[in-house]
This record gives structure tokens, C-alpha cells and sequence, in this order.
């Protein structure tokens, strides 16, 4: 499948003061700023200056002690502040986490809904089953539920919300005022859904939106999760460290959507990528290592201790990973686990050496170099089957986000690689995504 011809699509993955763990440590971050609106309405509204498709917030439900001595994991709720940032932008898709875990349909399709007809049709979900025992233990359990059993969940949970965001069909707001009718009750429909975890009567109380139903995106790449994305996602978020491991999920996943008779053209593979630009290839490195100097080993262990579910916080820092259970035991993060072990018996990496791999991007592939070098590097992946586009990931979001529009950004739109200018007002239009059938219709 190639991307001869097309512009590939670009999402700021917008994460508190960068992707570096150490980012708000850096002189040039602002970590004052974490929780002040401001700071993000400018991010949001810069990439909107530079026509990104759209802005993404991860969210992860639990912190602790030592995660908040650190600076990680503090975070607005997502679809709090993406309500917010409607208010202040016009075109930028806004596209926030929430987990299947630890909610109810009806309320996510709900909160959803409200976030598409604040935004004028700009909503997309990032659907996740949580991975980590800390977050289980903010919702009445003791551990997390297993990896299987999650995505089982999460199939039912979507459906019920798609249920949900189809129980009022297109014409049912007809404001009669004459005879005192504001809805057809014949076209407002109770679901009735009664299944294995959810039991749901519905509708729900709030008309369908306006892009019918929010953009769906789906970011694992475990087993599980390629199925899930190919059976339901209109996006999927991905993380490979090289271009062989982005061609070969690329085209698995693209051929798991024809087999669920789906168009693979419209989902879009999305890989993140984090990087630090340079005015030259030596500036870029030295940033590259100055973040390093930044880091604590200590809370960088604990860290990858709870992404793979296993108690890391021991091992030499001077010494290889040790043996990890078989990916299949692993109740974590699967697909993380499997990409972070295979770089570091790749490069034959110490834990320290790999600490510090990971600090720049949790896993993602992480370049440092001139705008042209990564230009050249997303050309490269995008015409050669290893993504639709990508999720620039700034290492320090403040410094680094500023670079790439201002020298990344020209250098795309100069290869006719970006667009110019939007072609539409909402996410689904950016994403070229037709409108979705509402299932309460009959067909003709």
C-alpha cells in the first residue's frame, strides 16, 4: 500500500511540559505552567496556526508519592480541558484518553457527545483498557484485571457506546412549537442492551452530534489490540523503534481490516515519534544529552516497573534487563513490553543504557537531528508502507513543538508532504472519514 500522492496526517501528542521524563527539569520548560489553561491554549492554538489534524491527550488514572516528587503523571482530566480548548480554536481536531476499564458507557458516550457539539464535530476518543495495578486500585480492585479479559470489556463497553450515540437518528430534533414537540419519540430509540458487563436501557439524553459519532482511536498492538483496532478504529496510534517493525504492523493490521471488511485506506496508522531538531546534527545531540543529565534512574526503574507489571526496582543499572515472563503472562502493558525488551537485546543495551533510551519517548522511536534529517525521516516511513502519518511527541513540549512548526512543517509543505490549509472544519473531514451509518436505520 503505498502513500504516493497523499499528505500524511500529523497529531500533537500534547503531554505537560514534554515526552522526556526529566522535560520539566530543563531551563527551557514550564513546569509553573502543568496546570494553567494558558499554557495549553497556546499549544493548541500554534498547532492549529501549523493545520495539524488535531491535538491528543494520554491520561493515566493513578499517581503516587514518588511519580508526583518526580513530575509525572499530573494531568488535567482529558475531555475537561479538550472542552475548554474548543472554546479557543476552530479547526484542530481534539482527541482525548479515557479507559474502558474504569467507566461506564453511558457516561462516555455521553461526555462524547457534549465534546463533539462544543467543538463543531472535532471529537475523537483514545480508547484504552488501562494496564497498571495503581490505577485498579482507584476503582474498588486490588489488581488489574487480565489483558484478555480487558479487551473483551472494552468490545462490549464501544458497542454499547455506538448503541448509545446512534439512539437518536439524524431528523428527531424537529422543534415543533406549534403542536408542542420538540423530538420524534419514533426516532429516538431505547437500546435495550443486556450483555455480559453492561445493561443498558438508553437512549441517551443528548442528540446525535455533529460528525454522528466521535473519531475512534485505538493505540495497542498486542495481539488483543490489533483486533480491536481493525474491527472498530478509524485511527490507530502505534509505537515501533524501527522502519522493518513499523512495515510489518503496518501492513498485519492493514490486512486484519480488509478480513473485517472494512476500507484499510480509512483507518489511518499513526506512530509516534519524539525528537529534539537542531540547527545541526552535533547541537541536536548535545541537547540529546543534556535531557539525559536530567534524569532520576531510581523513579525511571519504578516507572518501567509498572508499564511491565514486574518489580524492576532492584535490578543493576549496569547489567542487562533480566528475563521477564513469557508476553503472554505479562498483565501489563503487552505490546510496550514486547517493543522495549526486543530494543534492548537488540542493541545489546544496559538497563541504564536503555533508561535513557526510554526517557526520551516511553518506547517510541526517538530521533535527534536537523528539521530535514527528521523531514526526510517521516518522508521516508510515510512513502514506504510504515504509516499514514504521525504523533510528534516534543521531547521539551515548549522548546521543541516551537521547532517543529516553525522549521519541520515549511520543509513537509514544501515536499507537498502537509496540507496548506484545512479542507474542512472537523476531525473527520481532516482524517477523510465517511460518516457512519446509524445502526437503528433500516438499510435500503
Amino acid at each position: 500500500m503505498s502513500n504516493q500522492g497523499q499528505t500524511m496526517h500529523l497529531n500533537l501528542f500534547l503531554y505537560n511540559q514534554g515526552h522526556h521524563e526529566a522535560s520539566w527539569r530543563h531551563p527551557d520548560a514550564l513546569p509553573e505552567k502543568m496546570m494553567d489553561f494558558t499554557y495549553y491554549k497556546k499549544l493548541a492554538q500554534k498547532a492549529e496556526m501549523a493545520k495539524l489534524d488535531s491535538i491528543f491527550l494520554a491520561d493515566r488514572t493513578s499517581t503516587s508519592p514518588n511519580a508526583v516528587e518526580n513530575g509525572s503523571l499530573v494531568s488535567f482530566e482529558p475531555t475537561t480541558l479538550l472542552s475548554a480548548l474548543a472554546s479557543v480554536t476552530e479547526h484542530i481536531g481534539l482527541i482525548g484518553t479515557v479507559s474502558t476499564s474504569f467507566n461506564e458507557p453511558y457516561n462516555v458516550a455521553r461526555r462524547f457527545s457534549s465534546l463533539d457539539f462544543l467543538s463543531n464535530g472535532r471529537a475523537g476518543w483514545n480508547i484504552i483498557t488501562s494496564g497498571t495495578d495503581g490505577e485498579a486500585q482507584n476503582f474498588n480492585l486490588d489488581t488489574i484485571p487480565d489483558h484478555t479479559s480487558r479487551y473483551k470489556k472494552a468490545k462490549e463497553f464501544l458497542e454499547v457506546t455506538m448503541k448509545l450515540w446512534d439512539s437518536w437518528e439524524d431528523e428527531a430534533v424537529i422543534i415543533d412549537r406549534e403542536n408542542g414537540i420538540f423530538a420524534d419519540s419514533q426516532k429516538v430509540h431505547e437500546i435495550h442492551h443486556d450483555g455480559e458487563f453492561f445493561k443498558v436501557r438508553g437512549p441517551l439524553n443528548i442528540p446525535r452530534s455533529p460528525q454522528k459519532r466521535p473519531v475512534l482511536i485505538q493505540a495497542g498492538s498486542s495481539e488483543d489490540g490489533r483486533e480491536f483496532s481493525s474491527r472498530y478504529a478509524d485511527a490507530i496510534f502505534t509505537s515501533q523503534q524501527t522502519f522493518e517493525d513499523a512495515c510489518m504492523f503496518y501492513k498485519d493490521v492493514k490486512e486484519r481490516i480488509a478480513r473485517n471488511g472494512r476500507n484499510p485506506n480509512q483507518v489511518k496508522i499513526l506512530p509516534g515519534i519524539s525528537f529534539i531538531i537542531g540547527n545541526t546534527e552535533e547541537e541536536a545531540k548535545e541537547k540529546e544529552e543534556e535531557l539525559a543529565q536530567f534524569m532520576n534512574f531510581n523513579h525511571s526503574l519504578l516507572q518501567l516497573s509498572n508499564r511491565f507489571g514486574v518489580d524492576l526496582t532492584s535490578v543493576s543499572l549496569d547489567e542487562p534487563l533480566p528475563n521477564l515472563p513469557d508476553i503472554g503472562e505479562i498483565q501489563g502493558h503487552q505490546s510496550r513490553t514486547q517493543l522495549i525488551v526486543q530494543l534492548a537485546q537488540r542493541e545489546n543495551l544496559t538497563v541504564k543504557q536503555l533508561l535513557i533510551r526510554l526517557g526520551g519517548g516511553r518506547g517510541h522511536y526517538t530521533i535527534s537531528g536537523t528539521p530535514k534529517r527528521i523531514a526526510d525521516e517521516l518522508e521516508y516511513w510515510f512513502l514506504n508502507g510504515a504509516a499514514d502519518g504521525f504523533n510528534p511527541m516534543p521531547q521539551v513540549m515548549n522548546r521543541d513543538f516551537d521547532r517543529f512548526v516553525h522549521f519541520v512543517i515549511p520543509e513537509l509543505q514544501r515536499r507537498q508532504l502537509f496540507r496548506m490549509e484545512y479542507s474542512g472544519n472537523t476531525l473527520r473531514n481532516h482524517y477523510d472519514l465517511p460518516v457512519p451509518v446509524n445502526q437503528f436505520i433500516p438499510s435500503h
